[in-house]
C-alpha cells in the first residue's frame, strides 16, 4: 500500500509539473505569435501595395486583431478582415510615399455580416481612384470576379484576367428565405403587429412568398444600385452608356477572351506573365525574387489614424493638434437590448454609455456616428438616439451611413448634425413591427405536451409563446407598435425638418437607396466616411491635424485570445451551393434570438435582403 501511494503521488506530481509546463509554453508561444504581430515593417524602395481582395471589409476596428496567426498557427483558419478606414487611409498616404510604385489589386471579396457592402466599395473603389490620379498605376488581376470584385478593380488602369478565368456580373438578384411552410409541418405559429405596409422583416415567418409591396421596393432599390455600379463601371472603362448591360445580358458570364473584347478588362495573360511584368515594374525583371512589394495591412501599421492627411508616421512626423479629439463611433450590426461583446451586434446599453462618455469629455470636440445598421430593438435604437440628441447640445454629431442605415439604424441617425451617405446605402425603412411566435401545434401534436395557467390579471400571460395570442392581446401589442410609429415618424419630421405629412408618405417601412433618401430629405449629402470625418472637423475647428479615437477600441491580443477561449466566435468557412444555403438559413433562425426588445416591438429592416 506505501508503495501504491508514493508511485500515485509521484504521478500526479509529474502530471502537475507537466501541466504547469505546458501552460507556460503556451503562454510563450502566445507571446512569440504577438511579438510576431509587432515586427517593424519595412517597405523597400519602389514596391507595389498589394491590395488582396480576399477579405471582408467592415467598417469598425477588428476586435479579435492577430487572431489569424494564431489560428493558424494550429492548423485553422482565421478570417481575414480589413477596417474600411484602414484600406482608404493606407491608399491616401501610399499615393504619396515615394517608396511605393503602383497598386496592384488582386483576389476575391470575401463578404461577412455586415461587411464588404456595395456602399463600403465605393469607398475603397474612390481611393483607388485618387491614387490613380496621383499619376501612379494601378493594377489588377482577375480570375473568377464577381460583381463587389470587378467594381472594385475596374478603376484600374490595366485588368488582366486570367484566360481561364472569368467575369460574373449578371446583376444584382435578392432571393429571401421564407420558412411559413416549414412552420405549418411542425405546428409553430406566428402572429405580428405592424405599421408600414412596406415592412416586410415578418414575411419569411408568415408568407411562402414576397407580398407585392415588398417586392416592388426591393426592385427599385435594386435598380437603383445596380444602376449605380454600371454606370461607374461604363465610365472607368470609357464604355457607352447601355453597353455593359447589353454584353451582360448577352453573355451572362465572360470568359477571358470574351471579357477582353467587351473591353470589360485589358487582356488575358496567366499569373506567370503578370509576375514577370510587375518584377519589371519594380526593378527585379529577370530575378529570381518575385516583385517587391508590401500588403496593405501591412503598410497600414505605418499610417498614423489621426488627423485629415494619411501619411506614413516613419518618413513624416505625424503631429496632431492641440485643438481636440474627434471621436468615430461605430454601429455596426444588428440593434439589441443590452450589454454585450458580440462582434456585429449593436447593444443599446452598450453605446448609449461610450457616447455618454464622449459626451461628458471636453477633449472631444466632435462626434461622428458611423452605422452599418439593419435596425432592431426599438427600445434599444431610443436609448441609442437620446444620447445623439443629448450629444449633439455640446459638440457636432455627424452621421456616417454604410453600406445599411436603414429602420432602427435610420432611428439612431435622424438626429445626427448632417447625414452622409453613399449612392448604395440602403436606409429609409421607417416603420414598425411585434411579431409573436408559438409553438401550441408543435407542443401539443407532436410533443404530446400540455400547459394550464393560473394568474391574477387578464394579460399576466400575454407573453406566453405555448398559445396564440387573443385577439385583445393582439389589439393590445398593435397600440403599442402604433405608439412607436407615431414616435418614429415624428422624430424623422422633427429632426429633418419634414412635413410629418412627407414624412408618413416616404415611410410605411419603405427601403431607399442613398440616392433617393438624399431626394427625399432623408440624407444630407452623398459622401463616404471621409467625408463625414472632414465636415466634423470643420464644425469643430479642428484644422487638418487632430487625435481620433475609435469606439469601439482594438484590443490586445491576449484580451482577444481570453474571448476567443470563452466564446467561441469563429465560424467554419462554409462552401458549395447547398453548403452557402444551409449558412443562409442557419444565419436567418439565429437572427430570432436577436429579437429581444422587451416589448417585443422593432424597427428593423429585413434580415433576408442579400443583394448578390
Amino acid at each position: 500500500m506505501k508503495n501504491f501511494f508514493t508511485s500515485f503521488f509521484a504521478t500526479l506530481t509529474a502530471l502537475l509539473v507537466f501541466c504547469f509546463g505546458a501552460v507556460v509554453v503556451f503562454f510563450i508561444f502566445v507571446g512569440v505569435l504577438a511579438s510576431m504581430g509587432d515586427k517593424k515593417v519595412h517597405v523597400e524602395h519602389g514596391s507595389y501595395l498589394v491590395v488582396d481582395l480576399s477579405a471582408n471589409i467592415q467598417d469598425s476596428p477588428e476586435q479579435m486583431e492577430g487572431f489569424e496567426k494564431f489560428a493558424e498557427a494550429f492548423g485553422g483558419k482565421g478570417a481575414h478582415n480589413l477596417q474600411l478606414r484602414q484600406v482608404t487611409r493606407a491608399l491616401q498616404a501610399a499615393a504619396a510615399d515615394s517608396d511605393i510604385a503602383g497598386v496592384f489589386v488582386t483576389g476575391q471579396i470575401s463578404a461577412a455580416n455586415y461587411g464588404s457592402g456595395f456602399a463600403a466599395l465605393r469607398e475603397v473603389r474612390d481611393a483607388l481612384a485618387a491614387f490613380r490620379k496621383s499619376g501612379k498605376p494601378v493594377k489588377a488581376y482577375l480570375t473568377y470576379a464577381g460583381t463587389r470584385d470587378y467594381y472594385v478593380a475596374s478603376v484600374a488602369n490595366q485588368i488582366t484576367i486570367d484566360p481561364y478565368g472569368a467575369v460574373l456580373m449578371p446583376g444584382l438578384a435578392s432571393q429571401p428565405m421564407f420558412f411559413a411552410g416549414a412552420f405549418e409541418k411542425f405546428g409553430i405559429g406566428v402572429q405580428v403587429t405592424r405599421v408600414g405596409k412596406y415592412k416586410s422583416a415578418v414575411e419569411p415567418f408568415t408568407r411562402k412568398d414576397m407580398s407585392p409591396e415588398n417586392r416592388a421596393q426591393t426592385q427599385k432599390l435594386l435598380d437603383d444600385i445596380w444602376a449605380e455600379l454600371v454606370g461607374a463601371i461604363e465610365t472607368s472603362r470609357g464604355l457607352a452608356a447601355g453597353t455593359l448591360q447589353k454584353t451582360i445580358d448577352a453573355e451572362g458570364i465572360l470568359r477571358g477572351k470574351a471579357a477582353a473584347d467587351a473591353k470589360l478588362v485589358d487582356r488575358a495573360a496567366y499569373w506567370d506573365v503578370v509576375l514577370e511584368d510587375l518584377k519589371a515594374d519594380t526593378g527585379r525583371k529577370g530575378s529570381k525574387e518575385t516583385f517587391k512589394q508590401i500588403a496593405l495591412k501591412e503598410y497600414a501599421k505605418l499610417v498614423s489614424g489621426d488627423g485629415l492627411a494619411a501619411r506614413r508616421s516613419d518618413t513624416v512626423k505625424v503631429t496632431a493638434g492641440g485643438k481636440g479629439k474627434l471621436a468615430i463611433v461605430y454601429a455596426e450590426g444588428a440593434i439589441v437590448d443590452g450589454e454585450g461583446n458580440d462582434e456585429h451586434t449593436v447593444y443599446g446599453a452598450k453605446v448609449a454609455r461610450e457616447l455618454r462618455k464622449l459626451r461628458l469629455d471636453d477633449n472631444v470636440k466632435a462626434i461622428v456616428f458611423r452605422v452599418n445598421s439593419p435596425g432592431g430593438s426599438a427600445s434599444a435604437s431610443e436609448m441609442i438616439q437620446r444620447e445623439v440628441r443629448l450629444a449633439r447640445e455640446k459638440k457636432p454629431v455627424i452621421i456616417s451611413m454604410g453600406s445599411l442605415a436603414a429602420s432602427g439604424g435610420y432611428w439612431i441617425s435622424t438626429y445626427g448634425d448632417r447625414i452622409f451617405a453613399e449612392p448604395a446605402t440602403i436606409t429609409g425603412s421607417i416603420g414598425v413591427f411585434g411579431m409573436f411566435p408559438n409553438i401550441q401545434g408543435l407542443a401539443n401534436d407532436k410533443l404530446g405536451l400540455t400547459f394550464d395557467v393560473v394568474k391574477t390579471g387578464k394579460f399576466a400571460d400575454a407573453g406566453t409563446i405555448v398559445r396564440p395570442k387573443t385577439e385583445e392581446e393582439l389589439a393590445l401589442f398593435q397600440r403599442m407598435v402604433d405608439w412607436i410609429y407615431e414616435e418614429f415618424t415624428s422624430k424623422v419630421a422633427e429632426s429633418r425638418k419634414l412635413e410629418l405629412a412627407t414624412v408618413r408618405e416616404i415611410a410605411q417601412g419603405r427601403v431607399w437607396s442613398g440616392t433617393e433618401g438624399k431626394a427625399l430629405g432623408l440624407v444630407d449629402e452623398i459622401g463616404g466616411l471621409n467625408d463625414a470625418i472632414k465636415y466634423a472637423a470643420q464644425k469643430a475647428n479642428l484644422g487638418d491635424s487632430f487625435r481620433v479615437v475609435e469606439v469601439p477600441r482594438k484590443k490586445p491580443f491576449a484580451e482577444a485570445l481570453a474571448e476567443a477561449f470563452n466564446e467561441h466566435r469563429r465560424e467554419q468557412a462554409v462552401e458549395g451551393p447547398f453548403g452557402v444555403f444551409i449558412q443562409q438559413a442557419t444565419a436567418e433562425l439565429h437572427e430570432l434570438t436577436r429579437y429581444n426588445d422587451p416589448q417585443g416591438i422593432y424597427a428593423r429592416l429585413p434580415f433576408n435582403l442579400n443583394l448578390r
